[in-house]
């Protein structure tokens, strides 16, 4: 089991802040650590990476155990099989985008050969920079090669660091696909820091909710977004994540027909091929509740669904209830009114209804991200 396992363990100390987690982790996909600042994220990555030696830490990554202070063990970080991204691109500003990539290529690990430089080159779209200086880029062209910098080492481990913090909204949306790129075609695992919901939605297979510097909860993304009782967001981020499979194109409305365990679902998005998985994200506010299937309205998305319970939002007027759809997890937002006229409680049978769903983003893979829409 633990070739195919991120196994960690820390304590950390320090004035006014301790970090204290155990972790087995998947071996394969995204795993986002999430949490608000001072959470710990970073402070874990960066033992994680070595780059902070702590006493009594364990570190295996696959089967490869690089940290073990029962005997003695300690692998320096330049002997690591890993990237590392950071929020700045920190690119070499003396050389050239190729001379940065091929900085990362010299100290590859050739019985890896996880990724070579030039399917990184390939996979984050960068060949037309290559003879270019740093400093003739954008900030998302030198993220991009940043993190092509990182896999050009061919690692084991991929670890980023909110690697789009530094970004405005438009550079963030240039990179974000490329993310989700490496997602589908690699098979490196990547440990992704963050606390936005909306990357952690959009990216992550598995989350580690960080607070006060203990692990508050760990598990599947699409668990974990909707643990509201475990402080994930009881705001307008609120949601749930849902995957699908396309079963069939409707090219006269533009719509897709998208079978997930919650039921067949109608969704606003290009054309895919049968069989192409989708992965949604469903705000709890774009959620409504009935308790009957209603026929005469616009919403085209209508799932049967047992309440579980709720929890308060922020607004005192609302709360967010939490439903268990054929397996799915979904949130909805209501009014305290429209729980109490509708008599909504635990146990409950109710038609969760979600308007067609609008394209957030795509993936240049087998998975793409959608969002729910008004």
């Amino acid at each position: 089991m633990s070739e195919h396992l991120i196994r960690a363990s820390f304590a950390v100390q320090r004035i006014g802040f301790s970090l204290k987690v155990a972790l087995d982790l998947p071996g394969r996909g995204v795993t986002a650590l999430f949490g608000q600042s001072g959470s710990g994220k970073t402070t874990l990555l960066r033992a994680v990476a070595g780059l902070d030696r702590h006493a009594g830490g364990y570190l295996s990554v696959n089967g490869k155990v690089w940290q073990d202070a029962a005997r003695k063990l300690f692998v320096p970080p330049h002997q690591r099989s890993l990237g590392y991204v950071f929020q700045e691109a920190s690119l070499f500003p003396h050389l050239t985008v190729a001379g940065n990539l091929e900085f990362a290529r010299k100290r590859a690990d050739r019985a890896n050969n996880m990724v070579d430089m030039d399917q990184a080159i390939a996979l984050l779209g960068i060949a037309q920079l290559l003879p270019r200086s740093p400093g003739a880029l954008s900030g998302g062209e030198r993220q991009r090669v940043a993190i092509a910098r990182a896999l050009s080492a061919s690692p084991s481990l991929l670890l980023l660091d909110e690697p789009l913090a530094s970004l405005d909204r438009q550079r963030k949306d240039e990179v974000l696909p490329y993310l989700e790129k490496l997602h589908a075609e690699l098979a490196i695992p990547m440990l992704y820091v963050s606390h936005s919901i909306d990357e952690v939605a959009r990216l992550a297979d598995h989350v580690v909710m960080l607070g006060d510097g203990i692990v508050k909860a760990s598990g599947p993304v699409d668990a974990m977004l909707a643990r509201l009782d475990r402080g994930m967001g009881l705001d307008d981020d609120a949601g749930a994540v849902l995957n699908g499979v396309v079963q069939g194109v409707d090219s006269e409305y533009g719509l897709l027909h998208l079978q997930a365990g919650a039921g067949l679902m109608f969704v606003a998005h290009a054309p895919l091929a049968i069989g192409s998985l989708l992965r949604m994200r469903i705000l709890a506010r774009d959620v409504s509740l009935s308790l009957t299937r209603q026929h005469d309205t616009s919403i085209s998305n209508h799932l049967q669904a047992t309440v579980v319970g709720e929890w308060p939002a922020n607004d005192p007027a609302h709360v967010i209830v939490r439903l268990d759809a054929a397996g799915e997890q979904l949130l909805a937002r209501i009014t305290r009114r429209s729980r109490d006229l509708l008599g909504i409680r635990s146990g409950m049978q109710v038609w969760a209804q979600v308007k067609a769903v609008a394209l957030l983003a795509v993936a240049q893979g087998p998975q793409s991200v959608v969002n729910a829409d008004q």
